[in-house]
């Protein structure tokens, strides 16, 4: 993690720090991939994403964040800068939510973005040792901001 950040800072993550400093690449896109194995509190990006100090922005469809976590619940603070819908999948551990899913995702995943604020997208029954988590935004646009866990 760069400087005075916290685990579930998305334009923080350690990765993404050494990957800008090198190439100076604050506020540029740049296309990530999430590595193929994430440690407990690791997280990464997949496709064409803009970072700054506050949020990383999907700039193209079908972008992906992965976290590996040990918590109940995943929060996520999401938004859309012009306020238009965009749609996004979450699985766990590679499978759809089911009975798993928070209140903002439905069975099989699905939910939408409409505004800025925290997001609900799982909630175990049975929280039992690490996930993974994984988002998938189809359609460009939603800013990220920070995970929560409960």
């Amino acid at each position: 993690m760069g400087l005075g950040q916290e685990p579930g800072d998305l334009p923080r993550h350690r990765a993404d720090e050494e990957f800008r400093l090198a190439r100076g690449a604050r506020r540029a896109e740049s296309e990530y991939r999430v590595p193929d194995a994430l440690s407990l509190n690791q997280w990464g990006l997949t496709g064409r994403w803009t970072i700054d100090k506050q949020s990383s922005r999907l700039v193209a469809p079908n972008g992906t964040i992965r976290f590996r976590f040990a918590a109940r619940d995943v929060h996520l603070v999401l938004g859309s800068p012009d306020g238009r819908p965009i749609r996004y999948v979450v699985t766990l551990d590679g499978k759809p939510l089911g009975d798993d899913h928070g209140v903002d995702t439905d069975a099989a995943g699905r939910g939408t973005v409409t505004g800025h604020r925290l997001y609900q997208l799982v909630r175990q029954r049975d929280p039992k040792g690490e996930h993974v988590f994984e988002i998938r935004f189809l359609d460009p646009g939603v800013e990220a901001y920070a995970f929560t866990f409960g």
